[in-house]
């Protein structure tokens, strides 16, 4: 078995990414069936070309397919003249051969920087040539894009941003590479993707058009933008957006416990949680001073960390109380992160920016229709205080 195949396999055997994986599967094969119909009768889907033409279509049938994805339902077309069977439908060895180059279409160069035809040819898959392939990726390329550049509408008060590291070539290097995810919370309490970026996080020049790029696309109304301790967004932030800057309280309480030692470390997480532990923001920055003072004499680095952190983590405390815990750190995108990093992890090197975009990409959408269908992320009141317009379930309980 080569190194492809077993890259594939392993993949198809990832429990957590199971669902998506069943999706891009049943979508890629979907499209291959259609292709192969397409060639069969000389001509696509309702085409008018009777010179070329030498079979038409006659409707489909439900097909359900098992895989180690679980089982995929399909719809088999169906020929007027003859009848269509797809290949991988037949015995089991063959179909997970299917499945895995089906999974590769999906990914394009994500599992490997071998070329298409190569990794085609390793799942016994002669029959899918790179022009199919290319027609898949474009596909899926134009529905992320749809996604990741569709209108935003309403305002957001509360806009989280995070970034997590995957490797690709560039230029002939590997170089790390930051995938920037942002979520925002609108005036309905309800959380969604709102973009995505690839570029270098430090450059504040990226962040820049990445903001501006939200704003052209509608969002508004932005109150506080929470994120890990990049100089470059909260520069861009306070220029684009207006908006202050909530770090992000969980990374911030790591930065500060590498400035002890194993043996304070206990003492200085406890000490530091009774600032978050008081009921106002006048109490917590005064415990804040009380704190970095104590640490003055034994761990200087610290208390000078402190001093300057002070009203960037504590920012979060001039907002309405219910919605301290959401605001507080960059907490809700860490679950979307890790799913993220678990598929990226697959690649392990991706071949450019834009094979980055379709996988990642191609998860957000799944993600935010799952925030959907949940429950209000936050209470609807004490959104309203933070809305430059009056939310549209108030105002119709108004009048």
């Amino acid at each position: 078995m080569t190194n492809a195949t077993i890259a594939l396999a392993e993949l198809a055997e990832k429990g957590a990414d199971v669902d998506v994986l069943r999706q891009m599967v049943q979508f890629a094969t979907q499209r291959l069936m259609e292709m192969e119909v397409d060639t069969l009768c000389g001509a696509g889907y309702d085409e008018k070309n009777p010179a070329e033409r030498i079979n038409s279509r006659n409707g489909y049938r439900d097909r359900s397919w098992e895989t180690r994805a679980g089982t995929v339902e399909l719809r088999v077309p169906k020929l007027r003249q003859g009848s269509y069977y797809p290949a991988f439908l037949e015995p089991r060895r063959t179909a997970e051969k299917a499945l895995a180059a089906v999974i590769q279409e999906a990914y394009v160069h994500g599992v490997s920087t071998r070329s298409v035809d190569d990794l085609v040819k390793a799942m016994g898959m002669s029959g899918v040539s790179k022009s199919q392939v290319s027609r898949l990726c474009a596909e899926l390329d134009e529905r992320v894009g749809a996604f990741l550049t569709r209108p935003i509408e309403g305002d957001w008060p509360y806009l989280w941003i995070d970034a997590t590291y995957v490797k690709a070539r560039e230029a002939g290097s590997i170089q790390s590479v930051a995938v920037i995810v942002a979520v925002a919370v609108n005036t309905e309490g309800q959380r969604q993707v709102i973009g995505m970026k690839t570029g270098p996080s430090e450059a504040e020049t990226f962040w820049t058009d990445f903001l501006r790029s939200l704003m052209r696309r509608g969002l508004r109304g932005v109150k506080l933008v929470i994120s890990d301790a990049h100089e470059g967004l909260k520069a861009a932030a306070a220029k684009v957006l207006k908006a202050p800057w909530q770090r992000c309280r969980v990374h911030f309480m790591r930065n500060a416990l590498a400035y002890a030692n194993k043996t304070q470390r206990r003492m200085v997480s406890a000490a530091i949680a009774t600032v978050f532990a008081q009921e106002s923001a006048q109490d917590a920055h005064q415990q804040w001073r009380v704190i970095a003072d104590q640490f003055r004499a034994s761990l200087p680095k610290l208390a000078k960390m402190m001093d300057s952190a002070e009203h960037e983590v504590l920012s979060y405390m001039a907002f309405p109380r219910a919605h301290w815990l959401q605001i507080h750190s960059t907490n809700p995108l860490e679950r979307l992160n890790a799913e993220i990093k678990r598929r990226t992890n697959v690649v392990g090197i991706f071949p450019n920016d834009a094979s980055i975009t379709r996988l990642v990409g191609a998860m957000l959408p799944e993600q935010s229709d799952e925030w959907s269908l949940n429950r209000r992320y936050m209470q609807l009141e004490g959104l309203q205080s933070l809305s430059d317009t009056v939310p549209t379930r108030v105002s119709a309980i108004q009048r």
